[in-house]
């Protein structure tokens, strides 16, 4: 087909919606979207980002060839840029359009577009570097890490796999590290405070949780006035008498391995100097390393430690949380700020490389090599053997990807055990092990290879002659009558 000339109908991809798309309501969960910052939705199709966006009082404007060619395309702190490149069939142009998006925006880009694993959804025939349609419609599918590179091309800028599918760019450096600084370090909530005597609880709280007492510029507004009369060694020695010498600690111990996890997964992008850290990351070295080479030097080596087999497989044998097999270790997204730093630090390589998905229930932390994989089960609460929804895996030292959707299919893996994923101290714990228990004690477990499906379970509590209400095992009522 390379003697083709045919212009696609693009205006044939705009699909209606009646919620936000994934890019827009990942931008407003990362907070990147909000009341101060203005957005542009640049190829916004139908508006139904735009009517979304400004139904959440947020300030959004749209622009699309099509269905909003009056619309002046003005400059915005955001720009969204939603399933537009896939649909450019000729590649000057779709480079030419991300570039005028990377114009426009003041201080992030989002760029959003289909992925190589929606290929069995495009029916069609090869033409240039994507799928011609029977609508006329081109289709070109990335790979999440084409994505990103792509992006990171056009734009010059080192860039953030926010999510499978969705890149971000940051105009100024700083906010692409306060942004993966929030995603890394734990946030500082504030407990709420109307007078001197809760804003000074709330600066305990802090300090125990963070290991150090915080600085002006780490105070919300309101407190900081509040605490104005207090001469800054008085509220130093309150808080000092105050705090739990045990939590600070603890809290301390916390922070240092937050900025060692940040440090080490900063190295994919280029670390840059002590100077350009987020100002509470600052604040972290200087009050927990001897110096900002030493923090360094040990992020480093704790990235050497996450190429040793040995060593990662030691610290999945030791972990306090997960269920650990002879393929990998499965950890609940509850537990996993609980893994030992070298794992943690594992699962944020894999989620930067490629994106961590925005609906996740497990991680799958692989043995040997290195590859993480986010499972769904919706139901894993509700459900005393949830069934597998989705599983995108990334793989670290290839950044191939693959995604597989179990939604239609008719005999879906399933979970048992469920207390193992969790940490000891979860509430639900005690619910779930109780039922694992149960069915231990009624040879449900016999046959271990039968039971990781839908069919084969059912087939186990037939045998047993039992069934489950919600996270209790009964008898069958239908054998009990058939007697």
């Amino acid at each position: 087909m390379s003697g083709l000339h045919w212009e696609s109908d693009r205006r044939l991809t705009a699909i209606g919606r009646t919620t936000l798309s994934v890019a827009a309501r990942q931008a407003v969960v990362d907070g990147e979207v909000n009341e101060s910052a203005g957005v542009l939705d640049y190829g916004s199709g139908r508006g139904h980002d735009v009517r979304g966006l400004r139904e959440m009082r947020f300030q959004a404007q749209g622009w699309d060839p099509f269905y909003a060619p009056n619309e002046r395309p003005r400059p915005a702190d955001v720009v969204l840029l939603t399933y537009v490149l896939n649909v450019i069939e000729d590649s000057d142009e779709r480079h030419q359009t991300l570039q005028r998006a990377w114009e426009l925006a003041e201080h992030l880009l989002v760029v959003t577009t289909r992925l190589t694993w929606d290929r069995s959804k495009v029916r069609g025939q090869q033409y240039e570097d994507g799928v011609l349609t029977s609508r006329r419609t081109f289709q070109h599918l990335f790979s999440p890490a084409e994505l990103r590179s792509y992006v990171e091309h056009a734009t010059g800028v080192r860039c953030v796999s926010a999510a499978p599918g969705i890149v971000y760019a940051f105009k100024n450096d700083d906010a692409r590290l306060r942004y993966l600084a929030r995603k890394i370090v734990p946030d500082a909530d504030w407990l709420a405070s109307d007078d001197t005597g809760s804003a000074i609880a709330a600066v305990v709280d802090y300090t125990e949780r963070r290991g150090r007492m915080p600085v002006l510029e780490e105070t919300p507004t309101e407190m900081a006035k509040l605490l104005a009369h207090l001469q800054p060694n008085d509220l130093r020695r309150i808080v000092k008498k105050s705090a739990d010498p045990e939590k600070v600690e603890a809290g301390g111990r916390a922070s240092t391995l937050s900025t060692l996890l940040f440090l080490a997964v900063e190295v994919f992008n280029g670390r840059g100097p002590y100077g350009s850290l987020p100002t509470s990351l600052q604040l972290d070295v200087k009050a927990f390393f001897s110096s900002y080479k030493e923090a360094c030097r040990r992020a480093d080596r704790l990235l050497l430690k996450l190429r040793d087999d040995s060593y990662v497989r030691g610290a999945m044998q030791t972990s306090k949380v997960g269920k650990l097999t002879p393929t990998a270790l499965y950890v609940h997204r509850r537990a996993v700020e609980q893994m030992p730093t070298v794992l943690r630090l594992y699962e944020h390589c894999a989620s930067i490389a490629a994106g961590r998905p925005p609906s996740w229930t497990v991680a799958k932390l692989r043995h040997q090599g290195r590859a993480v994989s986010w499972q769904d089960y919706p139901e894993f609460d509700a459900d005393p053997h949830p069934k597998l929804h989705s599983s995108y895996m990334v793989d670290l030292t290839t950044l191939k990807t693959s995604f597989k959707s179990y939604a239609e299919a008719a005999n879906r893996p399933l979970l048992h055990r469920k207390h193992e994923f969790l940490a000891l101290d979860d509430p639900d714990a005690p619910k779930f092990r109780r039922l694992t228990q149960s069915e231990v004690r009624t040879g449900l477990y016999r046959n271990p290879n039968l039971i990781g499906t839908e069919d084969g379970w059912e087939a186990e509590l037939l045998r047993c002659g039992r069934e489950l209400r919600g996270h209790r095992l009964v008898h069958r009522k239908d054998l009990d009558q058939a007697k």
